[in-house]
């Protein structure tokens, strides 16, 4: 059935709920929630009054699930607070539904999660639309239907009202995100702007890290109710204490936990079971243990959202709810950097090297080991905080990365989301069973997911401190056009080399540029970029010569490398010359004493950042223009030829799980065929004679592959033999690949040779976790040793297959060859298509694929099927 149930789920006030199939033994729990109705809601539910057979419809809502039915509820606690069903039409992919929540709960978007999640299970079995009847003056259920994001249509016929629902849209995802983002800041405002705080584990003496977060906390400014819970003191730095969470004098909104392990755990369930809405876990220790699955347990079961367990806390900058539950040293600054951080350390140096120049956070919030609250989290809720204008995150593992991408997209739309590369470092690869797996590497899937989002990917936190100077004081370059302007000749190449080596291309001055620099500049200066004035040029001719650049339509950002002198420092003048020019201006100053600093304009604002490195420079610049080319991209939906996807689908789902999960040849064909793929033809010989016949029926010159169990690459593993002509070639090729591989050998595959033109590779590799990587490369047989490709995850929109296509160290010279782009094009995006379609597909390989000047086609294919419950991607659940 559904993979995604049971499922903790967000609803629209930030209450968590539980989603779950129902069974026989919830045939009680459904009769009771249809007889707590209204007499209103009985109306609209049955068209009349309850029926006298409540109890047997009870018993088939909860019936066993299948294909033909399925029902699932949604549970507060252990009360059944909403139901919805579906009973499929004999023969058809048609599907009748109805739903009902009790009145109590009605305004918690109950409704429309439950028809998320049985969509996907319906979707799952084949189903395709869903068609419910209702009552023309039943608004409420008629609005649930046509806000769900998917294309309905409305059959009026009088008082009675026939809606269906298709399971298929491209705005779907988009209207669920919605959803999700108003659920998410109604839940997570229990923790950045609770109205109470209790603070549990504080010492009565300095030194405690719960005595620094309370103190912390006190320093914040937080307007909200304060208490403390200590077994013995009656007071702890002027706050009340009370022995327990019952002995508090209000019941606290979110509490913050910093007690060993084990009183930890029983700490987290008094809290759940006093009504505690959040909890904040500074605890480590928990991970791995009894105690740490309790607390788990305990937060599942009172649906509270909880940050941590093994964190740093979390800060809050609004001015309407000032805090600060951490142990830092020093507050961090007011400002707009929304951080997101796994490690507690990571966010210690970050906060403190942001305050080194001058900038602040929006919200600090350390997530440690993500029992709950995760960075998928904590994008919905900056999605709609206009006080965040840069979003930073240090993420050591994906629960969702898919979700993660999605949402990454739609932030990076708005503004710069920042990442640390962490915990995918590569260790030696095994030897992998396709040129695709060895390709597919955990850092290659990751770098393909930050890529496709937008996200800005460093690999230190010094880099991420640069890359954040960079976006905060200046615009987004218009292109990669960059010039270098110098008093120091040295400096000026170490730049332009930097530069070159980011990607960035080094622009072309035009003739009046140059002649005015030369009119303006020492005769001995460098006009052309990279221009070098000489440490001749005092600071304001230095100036004069840095706007002459920036007038230059040619140029769309500079770099200004300046080494003081005894004539003048040139450095002093650039905050004068950089404000209002609409164009990304960085400075250089090799020998600052820090790796970063921020000059300042008139008014004392920071105007740019000036880095101690040309090379660090040049990275934040190549990055923030990689940023701002990805803004540009489009998101078009590629067009792609009809197939029929239910074929294809049912193909997969019998072939999945044979053997090894390896295709046969001749079934490896069939795929492709469905697929649309462009195969060379390619008949299959199960022994000699039929070796023979399929030659004759071929004729020319053919190439015979070995089908053999073990065999991963054919041509390295002597399994293909060229230039085989008629029965009597075919006959002796037989024989030699049987003595070849013997008992092993299970046929052969006979094609026609055609000319490879230039081999490439095009595959697949499917993580469990990210989804299915699409891989774009140099092909044949040394594709490992060549190692030149490019990945992105699917779906690829047609901005993704261009830049696969131009990702590659070789692209330039591939497409000057005069290969048929547009058809290479198009196998990438279908591959792709084929991987969303088929959840079954683990692996593929079309290598070589041949392409011409006239198209392309697979030379060879391996297939690789295992089966797999399908996640849906869309659906709003919580982690645990």
């Amino acid at each position: 059935m559904n993979a995604d149930l049971p499922a903790r789920v967000l609803l629209a006030d930030g209450e968590v709920g539980v989603v779950r199939t129902l069974g026989p033994g919830d045939a009680d729990a459904v009769l009771a929630l249809h007889t707590r109705l209204d007499e209103r809601d009985r109306y609209f539910r049955f068209f009349g009054p309850l029926p006298s057979t409540m109890d047997r419809l009870a018993g088939r809502i909860a019936g066993e699930p299948g294909e033909a039915h399925a029902g699932l509820g949604c549970f507060l606690g252990s009360e059944l607070a909403g139901v919805a069903h579906y009973e499929r039409r004999p023969g058809s992919a048609e599907a009748e539904i109805a739903l009902v929540v009790d009145g109590t709960h009605r305004a918690q978007g109950i409704a429309t999660l439950l028809l998320e999640h049985l969509a996907a299970t319906a979707h799952a079995t084949g189903i395709d639309r869903f068609v419910a009847e209702v009552l023309a003056e039943n608004a409420k259920v008629i609005k649930v239907f046509s806000e769900l994001g998917l294309p309905y249509r409305v059959a009026r016929d009088g008082a009675e009202w026939s809606l269906t629902l298709w399971l298929d849209a491209d705005h779907y995802p988009d209207a669920v995100a919605h959803r999700d983002e108003v659920a998410e800041a109604a839940s997570l405002a229990h923790v950045l702007n609770p109205d109470s705080i209790v603070v549990i584990g504080v010492g009565r003496q300095p030194g405690s890290i719960g005595r620094a977060v309370l103190a912390n906390l006190l320093r914040s400014g937080y307007p909200g109710h304060v208490e403390v819970v200590h077994p013995h003191a009656s007071s702890i730095l002027e706050v009340r204490c009370a022995t327990s969470i019952a002995g508090l004098s209000v019941v606290p909104e979110l509490a913050v936990v910093c007690l060993p392990a084990e009183a930890a755990a029983n700490a987290v369930e008094e809290c759940g079971s006093h009504g505690v809405r959040a909890v904040v876990m500074i605890t480590s220790g928990l991970t791995g243990t009894a105690a740490g699955e309790r607390v788990r347990k305990a937060v599942r079961e009172h649906g509270m959202r909880l940050v941590g367990p093994n964190c740093l806390g979390v800060v809050s900058t609004a001015p309407s709810c000032p805090l600060d539950v951490t142990f830092l040293e020093r507050p961090p600054l007011r400002g707009g950097i929304g951080i997101a951080t796994q490690s507690g350390g990571v966010g210690i140096a970050l906060t403190e090297a942001l305050t080194g120049l001058g900038l602040g956070v929006s919200a600090l919030v350390s997530t440690g080991d993500k029992y709950d609250v995760s960075g998928n989290d904590l994008l919905l809720w900056w999605a709609s905080d206009r006080r965040t204008q840069i979003v930073v995150l240090y993420l050591e593992s994906f629960g969702n990365p898919r979700k993660f991408s999605r949402l990454a997209a739609r932030l990076a739309r708005t503004r710069p989301v920042l990442a640390v590369r962490a915990g995918s470092g590569d260790t030696a690869q095994r030897a992998a069973a396709s040129h695709t797996a060895a390709v597919a590497t955990p850092a290659v899937t990751r770098d393909a997911l930050y890529e496709q989002a937008g996200i800005i990917a460093v690999d230190t936190v010094s880099e991420l401190v640069d890359v954040i100077a960079g976006v905060s004081w200046q615009p987004l370059p218009r292109g990669r056009r960059v010039a270098v302007v110098s008093n120091a000749g040295g400096a000026g190449v170490l730049a332009a080399d930097a530069c070159e080596r980011e990607g960035l291309t080094m622009a072309c001055f035009s003739a009046g540029t140059v002649e005015r620099l030369s009119a303006l500049l020492p005769a001995e200066a460098a006009p052309h970029n990279p221009v070098d004035t000489t440490a001749a040029a005092p600071a304001g001719t230095f100036g004069q010569a840095l706007r002459t650049v920036l007038a230059d339509e040619g140029v769309d950002a500079v770099l200004v490398a300046t080494v003081p002198t005894a004539v003048g420092d040139p450095a002093t003048v650039v905050a004068d010359v950089v404000p209002g020019t609409g164009k990304t201006v960085f400075a250089v100053q090799p020998g600052q004493q820090r790796a970063r600093v921020a000059p300042v304009g008139d008014d004392g604002a920071p105007v740019t950042a000036s880095y101690d490195d040309p090379a660090a420079a040049a990275a934040v610049l190549g990055k923030v223009a990689r940023y701002a080319q990805w803004l540009d991209r489009g998101d078009d939906a590629p067009e792609l030829s009809d197939i029929d996807a239910a074929a294809l689908r049912t193909f997969a789902a019998n072939h999945a799980g044979e053997g090894d999960g390896w295709l046969s040849p001749p079934d490896a064909s069939e795929l492709l065929r469905l697929a649309g793929l462009p195969l060379v033809t390619t008949r299959y010989a199960r022994d000699e004679l039929e070796a023979i016949g399929v030659a004759g029926d071929l004729a020319g010159r053919l190439a015979v592959k070995a089908d053999a169990q073990g065999l991963q690459h054919k041509s390295r593993g002597g399994g293909v033999l060229l230039e085989v002509y008629g029965a009597g070639g075919a006959r002796d090729a037989y024989r030699l690949l049987q003595a070849r591989f013997g008992p092993a050998l299970r046929g052969v595959a006979v094609q026609p040779m055609v000319d490879c033109g230039r081999e490439l590779l095009v595959g697949v590799r499917s993580d469990p976790v990210f989804g299915p990587l699409v891989v774009f490369g140099l092909g044949g047989v040394d594709a490992d040793l060549v190692a030149d490709h490019t990945a992105h995850l699917a779906p690829l929109t047609g901005a993704d297959a261009d830049l696969l296509l131009d990702g590659l160290r070789s692209s330039e010279a591939l497409w000057a060859s005069g290969i048929d782009r547009a058809a290479v094009r198009e196998v990438l995006l279908e591959v792709a298509r084929l991987a969303v379609l088929v959840p079954e597909l683990a692996e593929l390989d079309l290598n070589p694929l041949a392409a011409h000047a006239a198209g392309c086609v697979a030379v060879d294919v391996r297939v690789r099927l295992a089966r797999r419950e399908s996640a849906d991607p869309f659906l709003r659940r919580l982690p645990g």
